[in-house]
């Protein structure tokens, strides 16, 4: 395996980081990543607010675990947090949402998202994308607007260990299908 398949192998949440800090130029690089990601009518409904202030990064982190689900208590050793806004759309990729019911900002922060994190494993970095946050907290600690979103945390540093085990996910055969819901894979031998 090579080339995007390997990439997409190596990438995976990081929820252990190195002290280590995280040279700008690579993360301008993930940044541009997920500038170039696509998005319906080309809205790029997104800002990428970065906090690698120590104690800025610190207080987004409290923000990120604890509460009545304690969860995501990694976060502060991971030296930069990523926090992606969902910025209004335009009115095109609006509208379209509307007609087919699907919030397309939405899926189009998720895609901006993973670029973001394909770079950043193939600048030798992990991540760990969290939705689980306070949502409130994170808006008046960055100072984002109402008219705006936080939807995701990135954590982002070097890992700490190098990935102990292979990816657990379902085998193709139940997530793929060819012609319909219920098709089958081509023959091998064709």
């Amino acid at each position: 395996m090579s080339g995007f398949l390997e990439l997409a192998a190596r990438r995976r949440s990081v929820r252990a980081y190195s002290d280590r800090p995280v040279e700008q130029e690579k993360i301008l690089r993930c940044l541009e990543a997920a500038r170039l990601a696509p998005s319906a009518c080309n809205a790029q409904p997104w800002r990428f607010i970065v906090v690698d202030d120590p104690e800025l990064k610190d207080r987004v982190a409290s923000r990120t675990s604890g509460g009545i689900v304690p969860m995501n208590y990694f976060t502060r050793q991971a030296p930069v947090h990523v926090v992606l806004v969902l910025e209004p759309a335009n009115l095109t990729s609006r509208l379209g949402s509307a007609v087919k019911g699907k919030s397309f900002p939405l899926i189009d922060i998720g895609i901006a998202a993973e670029h973001f994190c394909l770079q950043a494993a193939e600048e030798g970095l992990g991540t760990c994308i969290l939705g689980w946050f306070d949502e409130r907290g994170i808006r008046s600690l960055l100072d984002i607007p109402r008219r705006s979103r936080p939807m995701l945390v990135l954590t982002l540093g070097y890992p700490a260990d190098a990935p102990d085990r292979p990816k657990k996910r379902k085998p193709l055969e139940q997530i793929a299908s060819w012609n319909g819901y219920h098709g089958s894979r081509p023959a091998d031998d064709a």
